[in-house]
């Protein structure tokens, strides 16, 4: 049991620390660059692809450092969908963001957000609340 959870975590820091570096896993390719998603930049057009539909919902726009895979994302991905709250999420490698979309009750927190991209690897460096 302990070995399997060394072998995790050493997996995910050495992950974590491989950034700015091109590899390849088996199923997916890192990037050579390092998005620095603290800037708040959002391409309209995905934007407005995830919004259309939602009504009376919160979006909560995250900043991101450290995602540089599609497998980064699927695992940002997986980890908000087990919450009720979410209806929906983007993650933009290419922009650093995540986009969460939860209902309109929802208690949004940061630290809460933050702990779980964190837990995939990544940091959340800041947060917008998008009220639509």
């Amino acid at each position: 049991m302990y070995l399997v959870m060394f072998i995790f975590l050493f997996t995910s820091l050495s992950h974590a620390m491989d950034l700015d570096e091109t590899h390849t896993h088996e199923g997916h390719h890192h990037n050579d660059i390092l998005v620095d998603g603290t800037k708040l930049q959002l391409d309209s057009d995905r934007f407005q692809n995830f919004v259309d539909g939602l009504d009376n919902s919160q979006i909560a726009v995250v900043s991101v450092k450290g995602m540089v895979c599609d497998f980064c994302a699927r695992g940002i991905e997986k980890t908000f969908m087990k919450d009720a709250a979410v209806k929906k999420i983007d993650v933009d490698l290419t922009k650093g963001k995540v986009l969460i979309a939860y209902t309109s009750d929802a208690e949004i927190s940061f630290d809460v957000i933050s702990q779980k991209i964190l837990a995939n690897g990544q940091n959340a460096t800041g947060m917008s609340i998008l009220k639509i």
